[in-house]
C-alpha cells in the first residue's frame, strides 16, 4: 500500500469539491454492519508499530490451505513473466482508447487477443471483451434478441448459477421470458431443452463443461434450435477447449467464457474478463468494442475501431449495448498469458488437470459411502455425493487446511450432500491423496 499523506486542510478541500461534510458521509453508502469496527490501533503510533499490528492482523487468513474449489474460476499456474510484461508503461492502463488512431499499440493487441480466443473457441469473430462471464451471457442473450426479434429464452440449469442470477437480475425489467429447464442428475436433459425450444424462442443457452463439471455435445440440440430459428449460446471454460469439442465445432452461434482461467489471478471475485464471440453473421449485433486491422492510403497497416454501435457514438436508445467498458488491461494478460503458454502448453495444461480430477474422483470413490453424482465424462472437476452433508464435511477439512470443493446444495435443492471438487495442474498427487485421507476420517 503507498504512503498517501494528506493534511487535514487537504481533506477538508476534497470534501468541499464533492460537497459532504466529514469522511464519514463519504462512506454513507456502506452499511454500518459492514463497516470495520475498529482496528484497536493506539493514536501516535509508529510506523513500525503500525505495520506490525497490521501484519498480525494480516495473519489471521488462512493462505495456507490446498483449495480444490472451482465453479467458473481455477487457479491455474501463471508464467512468471506475465507480470513483467503486463507492468510495461506502455500497457499499464485498464481502459480501452478514446483516440484510436493515437493508440495503435493498443489496438493491435486488441486485435491480437480478439484473434487468439476466436481461435481458441473455434468462432469467427470477437469483441475487446465485458466484464466477467456473466456479463458476456447476458449480452449474449441480448444479441439473440435483438437478432430474431422473440422475447423468450430456454436455460439449462447446468449453466452456472451465478450467471442465471446474472441474467435475471439484469432482464428483469425487459420482460423477457427465461425458461429454466431443469438439470436431469447433474446433465443437461436434452429431449425437454428440445421441447421446450418453439416458434417464440429467441435462444438456447448451455454450459460446457457445465456446472457440476460435466462434458457434452450439443450439436444436435444446436441443429434443432437453428431449424426452429433460435440463437444457440454456449458459455465455456477457455483452457479445456484446447482438448473438447469446441462451441464452433457444435454449430454455435455465440460462444462466451469467464476469461479469469486465463493468467489473471484469483482474487476475491475480479476483476476478470468476459470472452464475448460469435459467428460472422450475427457480429453487427456484437456490443463494446471490436478492433480490426486496415490499411491507409499509403498501403501501411494500421488497426482501428470498427463496427460500433455504442452508447458512446450514437443515440443511447440506439445503441446495441450499454456497456461500454472492458478491463482492456485483463483482456491483454489473457493475451499474454495465451501466447507465453502456446497452443502445447494449454493442451498440456488441459490434460494435466483433467488427469488430477479424474484421479481424485477415484481415490475418493474408493471411499466407503462416497460416490459421483452420475457417471458421464467429465473435465477437471466432478460432483461426489456423501452420506452426509457436504456442507458440513467442508467445514471440518477447513479446519485442517483444505477447502475441499463448493457444496452444491447452496444452489441445488436435494443434493446438500453434494460436493463440487475442482482440480488443476497446480494440484498434485500428494494434495489428492490428503484430501482423500481427511475425508475419510471426516465421514
Amino acid at each position: 500500500m503507498p504512503y498517501i499523506p494528506h493534511t487535514p486542510e487537504e481533506i477538508r478541500e476534497m470534501l468541499d469539491v464533492v460537497g459532504l461534510p466529514d469522511i464519514d458521509a463519504l462512506f454513507a453508502e456502506i452499511p454500518a454492519s459492514l463497516r470495520p469496527k475498529s482496528f484497536d490501533l493506539p493514536k501516535g503510533a509508529t510506523e513500525m508499530a503500525v505495520r506490525i499490528a497490521m501484519e498480525r492482523l494480516a495473519a489471521k487468513n488462512r493462505i495456507d490451505m490446498v483449495s480444490f474449489l472451482g465453479g467458473g474460476y481455477y487457479d491455474h499456474y501463471v508464467p512468471a513473466a506475465s507480470d513483467m510484461l503486463l507492468s510495461r508503461g506502455e500497457f499499464y492502463t485498464a481502459y480501452t482508447p478514446y483516440q484510436p488512431e493515437a493508440s495503435q499499440g493498443t489496438l493491435q493487441a486488441i486485435f491480437e487477443y480478439q484473434t487468439a480466443v476466436t481461435r481458441l473457441l473455434d468462432m469467427e469473430c470477437s469483441n475487446a471483451g465485458v466484464y466477467d462471464g456473466g456479463t458476456a451471457l447476458y449480452e449474449a442473450l441480448m444479441m439473440a434478441v435483438r437478432h430474431t426479434r422473440r422475447k423468450k429464452a430456454v436455460v439449462s440449469e447446468t449453466v452456472s448459477p451465478i450467471y442465471r442470477i446474472v441474467l435475471a437480475t439484469y432482464t428483469k425489467n425487459l420482460h423477457l421470458d427465461l425458461v429454466v429447464v431443469p438439470h436431469k442428475n447433474g446433465l443437461d436433459d436434452f429431449e425437454a431443452l428440445s421441447a421446450a425450444i418453439d416458434a417464440e424462442t429467441a435462444a438456447v443457452v448451455v454450459q460446457n463443461p457445465n456446472f457440476f463439471g460435466n462434458v457434452q455435445d450439443f450439436t444436435e440440440l444446436f441443429a434443432t434450435a437453428k431449424a426452429k430459428g433460435a440463437v444457440s449460446i454456449m458459455s465455456c471454460y477457455p483452457v479445456l477447449q484446447t482438448v473438447l469439442k469446441t462451441p464452433g465445432a457444435m454449430g454455435a452461434d455465440i460462444a462466451t467464457a469467464e476469461g479469469q482461467s486465463l493468467g489473471l489471478p484469483l482474487s476475491f471475485g475480479g476483476p476478470y474478463l468476459g470472452i464475448m464471440t460469435c459467428q460472422k453473421p450475427m457480429i453487427r449485433q456484437m456490443p463494446g468494442r471490436i478492433a480490426g486491422r486496415t490499411k491507409d492510403g499509403q498501403g501501411r497497416t494500421g488497426y482501428v475501431l470498427t463496427l460500433q454501435a455504442r452508447e458512446q457514438h450514437i443515440r443511447r436508445q440506439k445503441a446495441t449495448s450499454n456497456i461500454c467498458s472492458n478491463q482492456a488491461l485483463c483482456a491483454l494478460r489473457a493475451l499474454i498469458n495465451l501466447c507465453l503458454t502456446g497452443n502445447e502448453g494449454l493442451t498440456r495444461q488441459a490434460a494435466r488437470s483433467i488427469e488430477n480430477a479424474n484421479y481424485a474422483a477415484w481415490k475418493l470413490c474408493s471411499i466407503p459411502g462416497v460416490s459421483l453424482l452420475n457417471e458421464a465424462p467429465f473435465g477437471n472437476e466432478f460432483a461426489a455425493v456423501f452420506p452426509v452433508n457436504a456442507k458440513q464435511v467442508a467445514r471440518t477439512l477447513m479446519d485442517d487446511g483444505i477447502v475441499p470443493g463448493f457444496p452444491l446444495g447452496r444452489y441445488y435443492q436435494g443434493l446438500e450432500n453434494a460436493l463440487l471438487i475442482c482440480c488443476t495442474e497446480k494440484h498434485d498427487r500428494a494434495d489428492i491423496d490428503r484430501l482423500a485421507r481427511r475425508l475419510e476420517k471426516a465421514l
